[in-house]
């Protein structure tokens, strides 16, 4: 016995059926070539900053960024391609990012300081530098944290929004860097004396630099010494060889030549008057 269809019966599901097939097909279309021209645009972008020699971090993060809004337009031209009304599905995906980015503010200035310190480039790895409460060398930046590595090989990582919302220094960025000290001699030692003594210490030092001129001045006279200004310029990756060497020879050239590094004293007077009275 033969099936038989009643075209007047069946026609319009027939009709139905291939409009919904054909709309899934041009979905699943959509999604499938948007989803490709998303990830070819990211890597296009990738390659171009990096030919451009942007930081690799904040490369990887845009490139990232540009696939992630490239797909959710696809998405959403794909959702409409299937008659689903997008309008109220973009309100609740606003809602709900507001939400997340009231949530993780302090997390997203983290990101938005992080790309600050790579486009801008305060400081790069590899630099001895000051920021967010921290001193040493910069070992790593990523999107929400730097570390860096104090003289004693210590690890403190920093969020990134601490160090863009203070003062920024860093010691390496100039090939040059100052020795200061401060050097104090007795009243009465011989002050000339003392003044040549300082300069033949940062002369016999091989790290100190001839230009900028070094400089030893009397910069106070205070309570129990004279005190003199000690400055030289050395190499900035020679500068805590050179500071420590300095000090070490200043002290041992001064006890050669005779001359006194005094200490703070007090001075006792007892009035025998009043210890009369006393008794």
């Amino acid at each position: 016995m033969e099936a038989y269809l009643d075209p007047d019966t069946y026609g319009p599901y027939f009709d139905l059926a291939l409009g919904y097939a054909l709309q899934l097909l041009g979905a699943l279309l959509i999604f499938l070539i948007g989803k490709r021209v998303a990830r070819a645009l990211g890597n296009v972008t990738n390659k171009a900053m990096t030919k451009y020699g942007v930081d690799e971090t904040l490369t990887k993060f845009i490139a990232s960024s540009v696939y992630v809004a490239l797909l959710v337009v696809v998405i959403m031209a794909t959702l409409g391609q299937l008659g689903i009304e997008t309008t109220s599905f973009m309100a609740i995906l606003g809602a709900a990012g507001l939400a997340v980015g009231l949530a993780l503010k302090d997390t997203l200035a983290n990101v938005g300081a992080a790309v600050i310190i790579l486009i801008f480039r305060p400081f790069k790895v590899g630099d001895f530098v000051e920021a967010g409460g921290a001193t040493g060398t910069v070992e790593s930046i990523s999107l929400f944290t730097t570390t860096i590595s104090p003289v004693d090989n210590r690890t403190i990582i920093v969020p990134n929004s601490a160090i863009t919302a203070g003062n920024i220094v860093n010691f390496s960025n100039k090939a040059q860097r100052r020795v200061d000290h401060v050097v104090g001699i007795g009243y009465n030692d011989d002050l000339k004396k003392a003044k040549e003594v300082l300069y033949g210490v940062i002369r016999d030092d091989p790290r100190t630099l001839a230009d900028p001129a070094p400089l030893v001045a009397v910069s106070e006279l205070g309570d129990s010494s004279v005190n003199f200004t000690v400055r030289a310029w050395v190499k900035s990756e020679e500068y805590w060889d050179a500071y420590f060497g300095m000090l070490e020879s200043i002290k041992l050239a001064l006890d050669a030549n005779g001359i006194s590094i005094p200490y703070p004293q007090m001075d006792v007077h007892m009035d025998p008057t009043k210890e009369e009275t006393n008794d």
